[in-house]
């Protein structure tokens, strides 16, 4: 009981502990799916925008809500404030419990993610800030290549159909949630232009009523909704980014089990609300973001203009730079060394997923160029192409190494005494192996059975 974690701390991508695969694996199962309907939405989103234009924009800028309240949105509004608010609620889950009993629950297991997911934000914004700036573009945008969309990630994984060990897709998982706290972060510090103080408090009085609900325990989403709808509203009238409402209302959820408890509070809500945001909120973000017309001169102008091509460098490139970089640093000067069953073109594979921006590059997008509607629509257009162009590469490096990659899920999911608990969790319990022995005694007694049949000496010496 006393190595694992020791072995964990040591090693770069290790075997994760049971429960921690067993979480792990459900919950890329859900963004799998989701990551799926966002690939389809943009598709839809994609076609729509160019073969009815009109309509596609109509329906993006109608407007509606409560004006009086200061909510009277256009669709597309809705969806990026509204909805994607259900996202980093999720998002705010995910880390307060990678903080509390995941990845990130002590320095040693968390420092890798977190010098990973830093290089892998730093290196693009570095990136397009070199790029934009020798060719005199805007340096608004340095932000927008710095996100990793986890979801649209898996989805690639799904479509090509490859087996990736639970190690890299806890790895990428990890990776992507200090990805979305630093996104967080900067859209809350970089994108905030003016602050009403007063609906700011009243947002901020809102969520300490939250907490203390919560500590007090009292139970009800006829509670906790309303609540949250008017912390929501506050928030987006103070000026602040009304997600930031969502990840603050995540984070105040306990993430930890009680004695007796199944699942913390925390785990229960996510797993209540994923399917909402995976399902729902992502897709239809999407539906009125990934929007863009494409021609041949816009595509030019993707390879051409300095933001864009900023924008494209930093997700095809900085990403894979960044990320395997602060890899192979933390490998470097620290005591951890990779995992014996993987090699580094495995994490260079996974690093090329990162480049994957979609959803919050997206967002980050708008809100970088909101005063020019033109530029932020060829940003949007870069980060399609970037994104499309990591999960091609991303594709191709994971195939090379598919055989291998299937060779280790089938070894992590191999449970021969059929008790659920797979047999690599199992080699160092007394336990497991007289199971075995059990199994394959009465395995060699049905085989000396039908050798009997089959008109052999029915020896047992019979070597």
């Amino acid at each position: 009981m006393t190595e694992q974690p020791r072995r964990r701390a040591d090693t770069v991508l290790g075997r994760l502990p049971l429960p921690e695969r067993t979480f792990v694996l459900d919950a890329l199962r859900a963004e799998t799916v989701g990551g799926v309907l966002l690939l389809v939405a943009a598709v839809v989103a994609l076609v729509w925008a160019n073969t009815l234009h009109h309509s596609y924009e109509s329906v993006s800028h109608f407007h509606f809500g409560v004006s009086t309240l200061g909510l009277d949105l256009s669709v597309a509004h809705w969806a990026a404030d509204g909805l994607l608010t259900v996202f980093f609620f999720v998002a705010g889950i995910e880390l307060k419990r990678e903080l509390v009993a995941g990845e990130l629950r002590t320095p040693s297991a968390a420092a890798l993610p977190v010098i990973a997911a830093v290089c892998g934000m730093a290196v693009p914004a570095i990136f397009y800030t070199v790029v934009s700036a020798t060719g005199g573009g805007s340096l608004k945008g340095w932000a927008v290549p710095t996100a990793t969309d986890i979801a649209f990630a898996l989805a690639v994984l799904a479509v090509i159909g490859t087996a990736l060990p639970a190690a890299l897709r806890a790895f990428l998982l990890t990776l992507a949630v200090v990805d979305d706290l630093f996104a967080i972060l900067i859209i809350a510090v970089f994108f905030t232009s003016s602050i009403n103080y007063a609906a700011l408090g009243g947002a901020a009085a809102g969520l300490v009523v939250f907490w203390l609900l919560l500590r007090s325990g009292v139970r009800g989403w006829y509670v906790y909704v309303p609540l949250a709808l008017v912390i929501w509203g506050l928030m987006y009238n103070s000026g602040v980014h009304a997600t930031i409402a969502g990840v603050a209302m995540g984070l105040m959820l306990r993430c930890t089990r009680r004695e007796g408890e199944r699942e913390s509070p925390g785990e229960h809500i996510e797993h209540l609300v994923r399917p909402i945001s995976a399902g729902l909120a992502v897709p239809l973000f999407a539906l009125f973001s990934a929007g863009v017309a494409v021609s041949g001169g816009s595509l030019r102008d993707v390879f051409t203009k300095p933001e864009t091509l900023g924008v494209l460098i930093g997700l095809v490139v900085g990403k894979i730079v960044g990320v395997f970089g602060g890899t192979w640093l933390a490998a470097r000067f620290t005591r951890a060394r990779l995992n014996a069953d993987l090699k580094w073109p495995d994490v260079l594979a996974v690093a090329s997923l990162a480049g994957i921006g979609f959803t919050v590059s997206l967002l980050i997008g708008e809100l970088a160029f909101k005063d020019d509607a033109l530029l932020a629509d060829e940003a949007k257009a870069a980060v399609l192409v970037g994104s499309l162009l990591s999960a091609v590469l991303a594709t191709i490096l994971l195939k090379l190494r598919n055989n291998k990659y299937r060779a280790l899920c089938d070894e992590e999911e191999r449970d021969e005494d059929g008790d659920g608990v797979p047999d690599v969790y199992e080699q160092d319990q007394p336990a497991y192996h007289l199971r075995m022995a059990e199994i394959l005694e009465r395995k060699a007694a049905e085989h000396r059975r039908l050798a009997r049949l089959a008109g052999g000496d029915g020896g047992d010496d019979s070597g």
